[in-house]
């Protein structure tokens, strides 16, 4: 069961002026917006469920009602103008943009909207508890849709969700979810899908909309491709010769390089994105958990952080600095001798009996290989051998959902500007297993992760309190998970383009319309 949102009180009226939409005209003559990920974009086309990498290109299809604004912190405008909150915060009303439409031609209007979200909650699944505060819906005109809530939740943060905020035609096909499955969009935003490879280099290729309700008067790219390279030295060169306009990651030694390239731009700011090492404990030799807490100890964090050249900051507690629940001065550090003594004393170690755990990691990545590597050399001398495995993310995923490995390595970044997605998806039971992927069943933990929903809005030092609790028995009495550190991006792009800006609550996204091609 899904559970509700962290939030905070927000029962001040926002409200945002719009300009009139600018005629369409789409763009014409401008080669393509190249994008190069080391994974498969698409793991899931339906934007209700969609809950992983195609956020990338979702957010240049779908739109959500507002968009998190990394400067001010707040939510903006986007397909909704306007919003205001009753004085007990528990119903929001909020004015749409006019004269928008989906790429199925039909208007997004307060009844599109309605149906959108209702359809998205009924899905149970993905990222869809963020609308549990929800009681119902009403679309009150074709303009303003108003939403009554069980208790009070800052829905306009809640609306500029990366994911499960989608408004997307419900009307577009029959049988929608067959609709989506073959590569069609139902969104409302500048591109539109037109054509999808599964499996291919050159897996998805967008196109402008003709319709968009942003105009295109401007210069503006056309045509947006995503492409999969695993290969982050092939990635640069692709760069290099201008084959390809952006690479989301370098590693330190490129980076570096990209920053002294001509004709390259490189932007670099701390993100949301933390490595995540989850163990089993559900099965193997790790629901052990004194072999969990060896192999916590034996991470070597600083010597990690040192290596990467920038590209990575420790990691303090679960939730990264910037957002609520984070927990100050837990950054953890390397003890070779306490991981050899509980080694030992659960019968491993040296002397004991050799112990050998399955790693997987996204391919591809080479900070993962790097951990991997140096995990695997600590923890030689102890008598334990790291069987590492580099696969694309939907066969990680789906090995992981069975329990086939010990250590899955993956990186966790909220699903809005707020802390509670880490514990509240990665940490609370769930059956079957989505992202829960160390099968923690901990009723006590689960009964604390309860209360921090309410405490958010009545009591924010009791909640903080309350994800200090939660941190220290998921990491210290549970030892369910290592956080080795947390990602610095690091991107690299042609020099020709301008107008990107970085927003980490949108990780790797390119808002690619927002971009301005030049010579």
């Amino acid at each position: 069961m899904r559970r509700r949102l962290a939030a905070a009180a927000a029962l001040t009226l926002l409200a945002a002026c719009s300009t009139p939409p600018e005629p369409p005209q789409a763009p014409a003559g401008v080669s393509p917006f190249v994008y190069v990920k080391n994974l498969d974009i698409i793991t899931e086309w339906d934007p209700g469920k969609s809950y992983s990498n195609e956020i990338v290109a979702f957010q240049n299809v779908y739109e959500t009602l507002t968009l998190w604004n990394p400067v001010t912190k707040k939510a903006s405008p986007r397909l909704a103008t306007s919003w205001r909150s009753s004085s007990d915060g528990r119903t929001w009303t909020f004015t749409l943009r006019p004269g928008v439409t989906f790429h199925t031609g039909r208007p997004v209007d307060a009844a599109a909207v309605k149906a959108s979200i209702e359809r998205t909650i009924r899905t149970r699944t993905g990222a869809s508890y963020i609308w549990d505060a929800v009681s119902s819906i009403r679309a009150a005109d074709p303009s303003t849709v108003t939403f009554s809530l069980k208790y009070p939740v800052p829905l306009d943060l809640v609306a500029s969700a990366g994911y499960a905020a989608y408004i997307y035609d419900t009307k577009a096909a029959p049988d929608l979810p067959k609709f989506f499955a073959s590569g069609m969009d139902a969104g409302s935003g500048p591109y539109t899908v037109t054509k999808w490879q599964k499996g291919k280099e050159d897996e998805l290729t967008l196109s402008a909309y003709d319709k968009y309700w942003g105009g295109w008067d401007r210069p503006h790219y056309n045509t947006v491709k995503f492409r999969v390279v695993p290969d982050p030295d092939r990635a640069w060169r692709l760069l290099r010769r201008g084959e390809v306009s952006f690479v989301p990651r370098l590693n330190p030694r490129l980076f570096a390089e990209a920053s002294a390239a001509p004709g390259v731009r490189t932007a670099e700011r701390p993100s949301f994105q933390t490595a995540m090492m989850l163990f089993n404990t559900a099965s193997g030799p790790m629901r052990d958990v004194r072999v969990r807490r060896a192999v916590q100890k034996a991470v070597d964090y600083r010597g990690l952080i040192k290596l990467m050249k920038g590209a990575t900051a420790p990691a303090s507690g679960v939730i990264p600095e910037g957002l609520v629940g984070h927990v100050a001065g837990r950054v953890p550090r390397q003890d070779l001798e306490a991981a050899t003594q509980l080694l030992n004393k659960a019968g491993y170690g040296p002397g004991g009996r050799p112990l050998r755990l399955r790693l997987t990691y996204g391919e591809g990545d080479t900070d993962w290989h790097l951990l991997t590597t140096k995990l695997a050399n600590d923890l030689q001398p102890l008598n334990v051998t790291i069987d590492a495995q580099a696969m694309p993310w939907t066969a990680q995923w789906e090995l992981g959902k069975k329990r086939g490995q010990d250590i899955f390595v993956m990186y966790w970044w909220p699903d809005y500007a707020d802390g509670y997605s880490w514990f509240g998806n990665v940490f609370h039971s769930a059956d079957p297993p989505q992202f829960n992927l160390t099968y923690l069943r901990d009723n006590n933990l689960d009964a604390l992760l309860d209360t921090v929903p309410e405490l958010s809005v009545t009591d924010k030092p009791a909640a903080q309190r309350a994800y200090e609790q939660a941190t220290r028995r998921v990491l210290d009495q549970r030892a369910a998970a290592a956080i080795p550190w947390v990602v610095n991006s690091q991107r690299a792009y042609q020099g020709g383009i301008q107008g990107y800006d970085d927003n980490p609550a949108y990780p790797d996204v390119v808002f690619v319309y927002d971009l301005r091609p030049s010579g």
